[in-house]
Order: C-alpha cells, then structure tokens, then sequence
C-alpha cells in the first residue's frame, strides 16, 4: 500500500506475535490504511500510542500484565480521538462491559473476515462505531433488562417528605413547622437523604427531585 497524509494510521497490540503479523501483512495491502506500529503487551502500547499517536489501535484484550481494558482506558486518557477497535476471541460479559465502558469505540472478533476488519478501520476513522453482530445482541439484551432501582426507592417515606418539601425551597425551619418534627430530626433526614442519592447539597437533591418528578 502506499502511504500518504491521508493515511489511517493504525496500532497493533496483541501479545500474539504471529496475529501480530498476520494483521500487519493484510493490512498493508489495504488502500488508506497504515500500521505504524506493533505492541505485544499493555504498557508497551500505551508508549508506542505516544510516540506514534495513531487514530485507530486494534486492541486485544487478554494480554500478560496489563489487560486491553486498562491500556484502553489509559490511551484514551492520552489521546482521546483516537478510536480504539476491541480485537477478540471473548465475548464474556465480563469482558466486554468494561471494555466498552472504558472507551472502546468498536468490537470485532478474531474471527472477522479480513476486510471487515478494514472496513471496520475505514468506519472508526469517520466516527462510525461497528460491532460485532453478537456483540450487539448481548448490546441490546441488556438494555432491555429491567433499570435497577431508582436511588430515591432506597429513602423512608420521612425522607421522600421531606425531599419534597426541600424541593419546593423550605427551609429546614418550615420543613419542621410542616411535618411537626424537631429541627434536628429534619437535619437528620436531609443528612441521610443526601447520601442515599449520592448528591452532595441540598440544591442537588431539589434538581434529583424535580428530574424524577417528585417534586409536586
């Protein structure tokens, strides 16, 4: 292939020295598309992403030492318009989840056909996410799962009382005077209700009130 400014310039890591090669060769027969580099573990990757700056890495995700979910989070922490392709033999829940939580942009099995894998690489570079068809499946399922329980379900009907009269701007005084509780017994709601949904002041909770339509 030949190289030119308009060059997708890709990375390799796998610890796989002979998958390594094989993408590399294919690659470089591929129009637009570059190998600039190949990584055989995590740490290694993460130095050669500096060095080379690629706008797609094709990520493996079992790897000695540092896994590809690690060295995906830290590239992207470097470089964060990079577009980094999950290259794998796993779909595991395990694996996948957090790989795609840490930034992965597309996931692709080692089974793919060459020019999907190209054409995977093209896509990234237009900002085009590809996965996987079973990827998506397991994508999808998921979201179809039940949502967990809302944080508010986990406050005594006390504290949604008083969530609510805190929405509406009272003080702690006038949350008191309505509910006919001791001024203390109101900090010690508003205390709770605050760590319960994980805000951090009074404001915070009024905006949690108003998004999940408790406020009245």
């Amino acid at each position: 292939m030949e190289n030119d400014e308009q060059s997708i310039k890709v990375l390799l890591v796998d610890d796989h020295e002979m998958v390594r090669i094989g993408l590399a060769a294919v690659l470089d027969t591929e129009d637009g598309i570059e190998v600039v580099g190949e990584a055989s573990n995590g740490e290694e990757g993460i130095r050669l992403a500096q060095e080379y700056k690629p706008d797609v890495i094709l990520m493996d995700l079992v790897m000695d030492g540092m896994d590809g979910i690690e060295t995906t989070r830290r590239v992207l922490q470097i470089n964060s318009d990079c577009k980094v392709i999950v290259l794998t033999s796993y779909l595991d829940d395990e694996k996948m989840y957090p790989v795609i939580e840490a930034g992965a942009f597309s996931y692709l099995l080692k089974t793919s056909r060459a020019s999907e894998i190209a054409d995977a690489i093209r896509a990234a570079a237009r900002g085009q996410s590809v996965l996987e068809s079973q990827v998506a499946s397991k994508m999808m399922s998921r979201f179809r799962e039940p949502l967990e329980r809302a944080l508010h379900e986990e406050l005594t009907d006390r504290e949604m009382d008083v969530l609510r009269l805190l929405a509406k701007g009272k003080s702690n005084q006038d949350i008191a005077d309505e509910l006919i509780i001791g001024i203390k017994t109101v900090k010690f709601h508003v205390t709770n209700l605050l760590a319960k949904l994980g805000v951090e002041d009074r404001t915070q909770a009024a905006i949690y009130a108003y998004k999940n339509g408790l406020a009245e």
